[in-house]
């Protein structure tokens, strides 16, 4: 997959990796709330050393043609992981810090490039952050 295969169905158009369950919870519930789950690739760093992560990222990566990386932790072993990946091909982006409404925008939007989708599913992501109380 790349960037002008908009709205391809029945292919991921991301990868989703985090520590625990992390990434496996937030898309199941992408797929709970609108059955898009299918359009993510799920990667757990259980038990993983840095190096299994990036090559497990570059397997998928390779498999599905995906151009996008989601990860929970900005510093985490999962974003270093990506950041050598996007060093290594300028295609890929990397979102990190990644929430459900950033997953649920990027699915939605299809109209656009992948790439281009994770940048505007970030700027969502980061304004349903909100504070209530004091």
């Amino acid at each position: 997959m790349n960037d002008e295969m908009i709205g391809v169905p029945d292919m991921p158009r991301a990868i989703v990796v985090g520590h625990g369950e992390f990434a496996g919870g937030l898309v199941s519930a992408v797929g709970q709330i609108c059955g898009l789950a299918d359009k993510l690739v799920v990667l757990s760093m259980m038990g993983k050393t840095p190096e299994d992560i990036e090559g497990a990222i570059r397997e998928q990566i390779a498999r599905t043609g995906a151009r996008v990386i989601f990860t929970d932790l900005p510093a985490g072993s999962a974003t270093l992981a990506a950041r050598r990946i996007v060093k290594d091909d300028p295609g890929v982006v990397l979102v990190s810090g990644v929430n459900l409404a950033t997953l649920l925008d990027f699915v939605f939007n299809t109209s656009v490039p992948p790439t281009e989708a994770a940048r505007a599913a970030a700027e969502r992501g980061k304004a349903s952050l909100i504070v209530v109380g004091r």
